[in-house]
């Protein structure tokens, strides 16, 4: 019987190969055209990156649309995908099949893999991407296919090739089909290419995650906040969140291959983040319908949906809005909303729009669905911020805030002149009391100086921005919202004296949020967004605390460390290692293990901004790029060790109380967020458990355990007393630190013993019962003894881990998974070496992604490790080939995950 299921499979497999087809033709050869070529500079574009070594291309202010017409032959009758590669950049481009109607393709939604060509380099017109057109049916025989250049600006267009298939194309640039693995082996003998073609998600995959997520999200109700913790409202089941920024893609049906991609790396909720509203800040129904189909598509597979709707860049009002006097279109509205009624009714309707609108698909408000997680406030900004200043918030709008200002100041002191009396007559230029404005001192002078006059500005700006959150919270709740609420999640010019401040100020909301990226000193234009040839960066290890600057001592400061405040639980809903760092892959393990160590609530990967593994997922080059080998790729184990909690919590290693009244005075705290803090600070690190007034909590607590922040006063009330006095008394409760931290050898160990991380060499070693592994400079670790494994992996960039999918420690489990990762660039990528980790870009690269290869031997230390069946899994997590027993496992240099099975 089996015999003939072989044969039958083997027949049917033929018959498959025998029907495919695949037709790829040039651009530049079309049967008839009436294009109208540009003289020069339209077609001064890098042809080396054009299929066959050209386009055809339209140019023209006062001739018609330009044409041309291809002949396809199709051996048989079918449905085609139909993919395009042409200029995306302010086009329209429509095509005619046979004898159809003309068709517009559409590239705002499904362009992708785009690249600049224009050959000086420059940010113009002159790009190409690939666009999925859809699904269109040829005839056999001869088909034309018509295609028609008619953009508003001069008609312009260019095509480049377009593509016919039978089979899921998957666009890799100027490769064709089958060409990118022989591209890839003439290039570099030690990486490989990581190039997935579209995933079938089947059921065999022994890295699929989706079981982690319940069968639909909100099938347990709506998501809570309890006891620190974000919990199922119905069950209060406790619940961590892996997520990401996204979604990424853009028709319904891509959003739907996405959610099961996400859903199947352990994911299992997404911010979405972008405006609801159009240039003018008024509601566009477009985006509403995108928050409708994202939710929905997630929804089904068990993803959560958190909205971020509001962030200062994406508002540059224009001049003729009544509710925004002051700008000019040129300049964000930084602050405004804290302090601008007719903002703020703007702000609140674009909300009741989201929150209220009925869905076209199912009939259900988004506020009455309990599939969506929550609602952030405002992204990135603050009072308490650089871009706080009279350069960045125009005059009629810091009129406004300064009158609000000068109504505070007389109702505390009784008029403007007391006030002024009370600060000893300290006056500024913009002060103008006769009209009833105060202004306000720059935020590095009120953060060091501290005067009486600096301590009413931050009790002003702290109710301010306090008031802001408390009324927004209580309109949402007003219309009906379920979900969670949180404030912002930005920094501030004084981690120490603002920080706190900030913080406090958030706690009007549900839970706390934070943002922080690992960078890599990227510099060049726009190097912030956009990364390009001539850029530069550092190489930068999170393992050895490097400082982005190099040269400089280390930095004991992370976005991984996560204070709780006020016992709600904690988000980062944007975080990262920013490329082309070579440590970029510490990320997944780094943040899954000390988010579990610290029982951090919700992990945001910044950015999935790609539906397939794209080096560029845009028109440009991102730093943050999720769609990664060390990003993504990682994803199903750093998931499982987070999610599951298979790295134990931590104890509460310090406990810190701030009275409200003395952050008012600018008395700052001994445990500051994002705070910088090097090797030359040690000595204001307290010896034993005894904090003295100015002394810093030794940053690598939260590598050793939890910490917690608790601030005394639920309200600011005013402060009648005028004096400039600073004392912190802030009620500190600190465990020894000295068993865990050896500042000497360079050691920091978890205080459950599970972590380990020795700076000095680079290398993290996770030794849980059921995770066990190490990441980084594991060359120079050499032979690596856990509990249940020993590795030795000669590279200096790599990161190994085993975990056990039955739930089951390793020592006894019957599934696991061993993965592996090294570092990561795109095709043709190259640099020039600048001298002390630093480097500049020559060729930012192409598509696909490079992996260097691995060597090495993990061994499996249990008394059946013999009898252990371990098999080679390809990159969607297939079995490809059954390699060894559990006691010696050769790694493959092509192979990044391994199943591990007990008889």
């Amino acid at each position: 019987m089996k015999l003939f299921l072989i044969a039958g499979f083997a027949v049917s497999l033929m018959l498959s190969i025998a029907q495919a087809e695949s037709i790829w033709i040039e651009g530049e050869k079309p049967a008839k055209s009436t294009m109208n070529r540009h003289p020069w500079w339209y077609d001064q574009v890098k042809k080396d990156q054009l299929s066959g070594g050209d386009w055809i291309s339209n140019f023209a202010d006062k001739k018609p649309a330009g044409e041309a017409e291809y002949s396809v032959m199709a051996k048989e009758a079918g449905k085609f995908e139909f993919w395009v590669r042409a200029n995306p950049t302010a086009t329209k481009l429509s095509f005619r099949l046979n004898d159809a109607d003309w068709k517009p393709i559409e590239f705002e939604k499904n362009a992708r893999d785009a690249a600049n060509i224009a050959g000086d380099g420059k940010l113009d017109l002159r790009f190409i991407a690939w666009v999925k057109v859809g699904s269109i049916d040829l005839k056999r025989g001869a088909n034309t296919i018509r295609f028609r250049m008619h953009s508003d600006s001069s008609n312009h267009g260019g095509l480049d090739c377009f593509v016919l298939s039978t089979e899921p194309f998957t666009p890799r640039g100027i490769l064709k089909p089958g060409e990118t693995v022989r591209a890839i082996a003439s290039t570099d003998k030690d990486w490989f290419a990581f190039d997935p073609s579209a995933d079938k998600f089947e059921a065999s995959s022994a890295i699929d995650l989706r079981f982690l997520n319940e069968k639909t999200a909100g099938e347990h109700g709506f998501i809570a906040a309890k006891d620190g913790h974000f919990v199922h409202r119905q069950t209060g089941e406790p619940v961590r969140f892996w997520a990401v920024n996204g979604a990424a893609a853009k028709s319904r049906d891509d959003l739907k291959r996405e959610a099961r991609q996400l859903a199947k790396y352990g994911v299992n909720l997404v911010r979405l983040h972008g405006p609801m509203f159009d240039k003018r800040g008024e509601v566009d129904p477009a985006k509403i319908q995108r928050a409708f189909d994202v939710v929905e598509t997630m929804k089904a597979e068990g993803i959560y949906t958190h909205f971020s709707i509001y962030f200062p860049l994406w508002l540059d009002p224009p001049a003729d809005l009544d509710w925004m006097p002051g700008y000019d279109g040129k300049s964000h509205a930084f602050a405004s909303l804290y302090f601008n009624a007719k903002f703020q009714k703007t702000y609140r309707g674009w909300w009741q729009a989201l929150l209220t609108t009925p869905s076209k698909t199912t009939g259900k408000r988004l506020i009455d669905e309990p599939a969506v997680f929550g609602a952030e406030l405002i992204n990135e900004d603050s009072s308490f911020f650089w871009t706080f200043n009279d350069k960045n918030i125009p005059d009629p709008q810091l009129r406004m805030l300064e009158q609000q200002f000068g109504e505070w100041l007389k109702t505390k002191y009784g008029s403007l002149e007391k006030a002024f009396a009370a600060w000893k007559g300290m006056k500024i230029a913009r002060d103008a009391p006769a009209n009833g404005r105060v202004g306000f001192r720059p935020l590095w002078n009120i953060a060091h100086e501290r005067t009486p006059r600096d301590q009413d500005t931050a009790r002003f700006l702290t109710e301010l921005q306090r008031r802001f959150y408390d009324e927004s919270t209580q309109f949402l709740r007003g219309l009906g919202f379920k979900g969670l609420i949180t404030a912002s999640n930005w920094a501030t010019a004084s981690p120490e004296v603002f920080g706190p401040l900030e913080k406090f100020t958030y706690t009007s909301g549900d839970f706390i949020d934070r943002h922080g990226y690992f960078g890599c000193r990227n510099e060049g234009e726009f190097s912030e967004w956009s990364m390009r040839d001539g850029h530069s960066w550092a190489d930068r290890s999170a393992l050895r605390f490097e400082n982005e600057e190099p040269g400089k001592p280390a930095s004991f400061v992370h976005p991984a460390m996560d204070p709780k405040y006020d016992n709600k639980p904690s988000m980062i809903s944007e975080t990262t290692w920013n490329r082309p760092n070579r440590h970029r892959g510490e990320a997944p393990l780094y943040l899954a293990a000390f988010g579990a160590l610290q029982d951090s609530d919700c992990i945001v990967h910044f950015a999935k901004d790609g539906v397939d593994w794209s080096v560029k997922p845009g028109y440009f080059m991102q730093p943050w790029t999720l769609a990664a080998p060390t990003q993504f790729g990682q994803f199903p184990a750093a998931a499982l060790i987070y999610r599951r909690g298979l790295v134990k919590t931590g104890d509460v290693m310090a406990d810190v109380t701030l009275d409200v009244e003395d952050l008012l005075k600018l008395s700052g705290t001994p445990l500051p967020q994002d705070a910088a803090f090097d090797e030359l600070r040690l000595k204001d690190v307290p010896q034993g458990t005894t904090l003295k007034p100015g002394q810093r909590i030794d940053p690598l607590i939260h590598y050793v355990g939890r910490t917690r922040v608790t601030f005394r006063s639920s309200v600011a009330p005013r402060q009648e007393s005028r004096t400039t006095t600073v004392s912190p008394s802030p009620t500190v409760k600190l465990q020894p630190l000295a068993p865990f931290i050896d500042h000497v050898k360079k050691l920091v160990s978890s205080q459950t013993g599970e972590l380990k991380l020795d700076w000095g060499r680079g290398v993290l070693t996770i030794n849980a019962p059921a995770a066990q592994g190490a990441s980084g400079d594991l060359k120079s670790a050499g032979e690596i003894k856990l509990a249940d494994m020993t590795l030795s992996v000669p590279l200096d960039v790599a990161h190994v881990v085993v975990v056990s999918l039955d739930g089951q420690p390793l020592a006894t489990s019957k599934r696991m998974l061993l993965q592996l990762m090294t570092e990561e660039k795109p095709t043709g990528f190259r640099a020039e070496p600048l001298g002390d980790r630093r480097h500049r870009i020559t060729s930012i690269g192409e598509n696909p992604w490079q992996v260097r290869k691995l060597e090495g031997v993990v061994r499996l230390r249990r008394a059946d490790a013999a009898k252990l069946k371990v098999t080679a899994l390809d990159q969607f997590g297939q079995p490809t080939a059954t390699t060894s027993s559990g006691d010696s496992i050769p790694l493959r240099p092509e192979a990044l995950y391994y199943s591990i099975e007990a008889p």
